[in-house]
């Protein structure tokens, strides 16, 4: 068979997605947790760009990066959660190939995007905390709107060739996928072509792209917490350092899990601790990011009349502070 009737045989194969298929004693209680994150994270990010579009006084730049962000999480556990809810329910763990790759397609896209906004984020922080007096002219509408659309294009074209490379593959008779979703390093692992050169190319990607926006997140936050340290007022330093090591913890959480996915070398024991890994960035990140970014903060609170929390813990927008 020619390798173009092979690549035309593919289209109608299914894949098996192995992954929880063991879970019988434990179905319901692994379906009800998948089924309150993605409660929650839907709820929670639509309850955000409600409020966000409804109340003026949040039509800021950080809250406009925040619903670019809510999108793409609602996006992502949309599509990657309720095919495993089904396969858990029904007991079919069958995808076939047009699905597969559409989540191949939006679960790459979506954690290529998630990187490059979040960098956006740190910047928008350290121009409104290093910069506060020239905050309004840099972070001016034609800016945000640069920040907030280049994350999204880069994102779809890098899933675009990933999809072409990884479609172009042939594989096994089995065609077992032992993951919860069509995952990229899964179904090279299911592949029965030589596929050096698609390693070499998450790679060289997860270098370039993923380890640059996450060193400029991290040089971002050296210079916030160097201004931080600056102020003061221990009251207001402690307020928005708080703010800040919230958001520091979710992109530690989302950037180290994700890169330790894909930048560790292929081993026998590295497939259950790139599940739990996948498990945090996929499901338990957007599932946090509304709560720790803005549904506890103190302007977002006031918007909905919710009386504000006590705990030194809480979050506050960081807006720009004169006289550092």
């Amino acid at each position: 068979m020619t390798r173009k009737k092979l690549h035309l045989t593919q289209l109608s194969i299914n894949f098996y997605l192995l992954t929880f298929s063991g879970l019988q004693n434990f179905s319901y209680v692994f379906i009800l947790t998948i089924v309150l994150m993605y409660l929650l994270c839907m709820i929670g990010n639509l309850i955000l760009i409600a409020v966000v579009w409804a109340a003026p006084r949040l039509h800021t730049p950080m809250y406009f990066f925040l619903c670019n962000l809510s999108t793409l999480d609602m996006a992502y556990v949309s599509t990657i959660l309720p095919k495993l809810l089904d396969s858990q329910i029904s007991g079919k763990n069958t995808i076939s190939f047009t699905s597969c790759f559409t989540q191949l397609f939006m679960s790459v896209a979506c954690m290529a995007t998630e990187f490059l906004l979040l960098s956006s984020m740190a910047f928008d922080r350290y121009v409104a905390i290093c910069v506060p007096l020239n905050y309004s002219t840099i972070m001016n509408k034609k800016i945000c709107i640069v920040l907030s659309l280049t994350p999204w294009t880069i994102g779809s074209l890098n899933s675009l060739l990933y999809v072409f490379l990884i479609s172009h593959l042939s594989f096994c008779k089995s065609r077992d996928i032992i993951h919860f979703y069509c995952d990229m390093k899964a179904l090279l692992r299911a592949s029965c072509s030589d596929i050096r050169h698609v390693n070499i190319a998450i790679l060289s990607e997860g270098f370039t792209l993923g380890f640059l926006a996450f060193g400029m997140i991290l040089i971002s936050y050296v210079f916030i917490i160097s201004a931080i340290l600056k102020i003061k007022t221990s009251a207001k330093r402690l307020k928005i350092f708080s703010s800040c090591s919230s958001h520091l913890t979710v992109v530690l959480l989302f950037c180290g899990s994700s890169l330790s996915v894909y930048m560790n070398p292929e081993s026998k024991s590295s497939t259950k601790q790139d599940l739990i890994l996948s498990l945090l960035y996929v499901a338990v990140v957007p599932v946090l990011n509304p709560l720790v970014y803005s549904l506890r903060n103190k302007d977002v609170l006031d918007v909905l009349r919710i009386p504000k929390f006590t705990s030194g813990r809480c979050l506050v927008i960081v807006k720009p502070i004169k006289g550092i």
